[in-house]
């Protein structure tokens, strides 16, 4: 609830380390495939869109938002931003040019073990001045 804790200044950045399943812990944690169901990711995945949506209002014009999962799950990473780009006319994909990760459509994935890390996926996401 913004009302709880905003006091109406906007943001000129955010991270949005975003509640996720952790399945980019798997190398580590083979059984967490085992802990979720599809009813989790579900519920997982309404919670960031709200997340997202709140927190863009706080953003100022022209500032930016780094939105991060340790989730190797499209539902919760690419999907979850190519929706919410479609969505949200200020709102644009800022890429970070970086030599680790996988580039996606939108956004770069870590996958599991690689430079021994756990998967993360992270994209910048930049509002619009209008």
């Amino acid at each position: 609830d913004l009302d709880s804790w905003w006091d109406g200044q906007l943001f000129d950045r955010i991270l949005l380390d975003a509640p996720c399943t952790a399945t980019g812990v798997i190398r580590r944690h083979p059984d967490i495939k085992l802990h979720r169901r599809p009813s989790d990711v579900e519920q997982t995945v309404a919670k960031q869109r709200m997340l997202l949506q709140r927190l863009w209002q706080t953003l100022a014009p022209g500032g930016t938002l780094l939105y991060a999962t340790c989730s190797l799950l499209a539902a919760e990473n690419s999907d979850q931003i190519t929706e919410f780009l479609s969505a949200t006319e200020d709102a644009v994909e800022s890429p970070i040019e970086a030599d680790w990760g996988v580039g996606c459509h939108v956004g770069r994935q870590i996958l599991p073990g690689e430079q021994t890390m756990d998967g993360f996926y992270y994209v910048r996401l930049k509002k619009e001045t209008t």
